[in-house]
């Protein structure tokens, strides 16, 4: 009887350290799927009616993907536009005017493919923002005279590694405001980013999924 009874609790404690040690596992957050639309990213300066350069200036529009809205805050954001050009928070300033300090540890690089198909971040292509450019240049095609239009890319995507070690995944639909499906750029309103994306809120997790 002492025997049936030494069995019987042994296997009670098994099954309660076991569930203490299920309930001990971190549990994980809901991976977030958002949009954002005429995300406003004026600059000054460019190029005047006679072709000439003029310097470019002006506060970059930060983004922080753990509250899914822009900032301005100097130290939490992950990626910032200005124009054309996006930055990240992390490296080091290629030195135009009225560029933020990186203070974070923010990584990126241009995938290929789709938002559906690529599922997990290669960490081996992240790089930083240098002295020799933005990670983060080519994420546009220019075509030229007679259009102008800016158009993103198909197939490549921005993925980011946050400033404090998340990942992210962005697909740039459109430069323009309201992106317009056939968009004119002699008409439509330019610098006004229109993206998808995907953040992945824990921590060192490089999967989307």
């Amino acid at each position: 009887m002492k025997t049936v009874k030494l069995i019987t609790l042994l296997a009670l404690f098994i099954s309660i350290s076991s569930c203490s040690k299920d309930n001990d596992d971190p549990q994980l957050l809901q991976v977030e799927i958002d949009s954002v639309l005429n995300l406003h990213a004026p600059q000054e300066g460019g190029i005047d009616q006679m072709g000439n350069p003029i310097p470019i200036s002006g506060e970059f529009t930060k983004f922080d993907f753990s509250t899914g809205a822009t900032t301005t805050s100097s130290t939490e954001w992950d990626i910032a536009f200005r124009g054309t050009s996006i930055i990240i928070n992390g490296g080091i300033s290629l030195g135009t005017t009225d560029e933020p300090e990186r203070t974070g540890n923010a990584a990126a690089y241009i995938g290929t493919g789709t938002m559906a198909g690529v599922k997990t971040v290669n960490t081996s292509y992240l790089e930083q923002d240098s002295v020799n450019g933005y990670v983060l240049s080519n994420w546009y095609t220019y075509a030229g005279p007679p259009t102008h239009l800016i158009s993103p890319t198909a197939g490549k995507l921005l993925i980011i590694r946050t400033r404090d070690g998340k990942y992210a995944k962005i697909e740039i639909l459109s430069y323009y405001k309201d992106a317009p499906e056939s968009p004119d750029a002699y008409s439509n309103e330019e610098r006004y980013y229109t993206f998808n994306y995907v953040y992945q809120p824990n921590q060192g997790e490089t999967s989307f999924e």
